[in-house]
């Protein structure tokens, strides 16, 4: 119904106004008329501005170094602007560990013990007697 009253007013009021008057977003209409996009998209290319892989390398090789083994990017990225180095942006550093795939607790863990419950190591039920 909104097709039909927009197809009779735009050769009498134009574009916009018959959108106007018969309720049809414009973006709809431009839409409609453009051919269906079929297939993948496009690559992407590379921002002028990516780290080149020597960049991605030595920020790599500074996230690991002991000295900031176990501070977050964040904590790094402060520390080195003190110091008059500017690397890369908190986001970036967190990217790069995040495809080298070391987006983690960053400092040392204590590891759980576990702890048993007085039963037999493989039937894993409790003994008789205990409880």
């Amino acid at each position: 119904m909104i097709e039909a009253c927009f197809c009779e007013l735009q050769p009498l009021l134009g574009t916009a106004a018959a959108c106007r008057a018969s309720g049809r977003s414009r973006a709809t209409h431009y839409r409609r008329l453009a051919p269906p996009v079929l297939g993948p998209s496009r690559p992407r290319s590379s921002p002028a501005n990516a780290l080149s892989n020597e960049e991605v390398a030595e920020l790599l090789c500074v996230l690991r170094s002991p000295r900031f083994c176990d501070l977050s990017p964040a904590q790094i990225w402060a520390i080195l602007l003190d110091e008059g180095t500017y690397l890369a942006s908190i986001s970036t550093m967190y990217r790069v560990l995040r495809a080298n795939g070391e987006v983690k607790e960053r400092r040392a863990q204590a590891t759980q013990v576990r702890r048993g419950y007085g039963g037999s190591p493989t039937s894993g039920s409790p003994s008789p007697g205990a409880g």
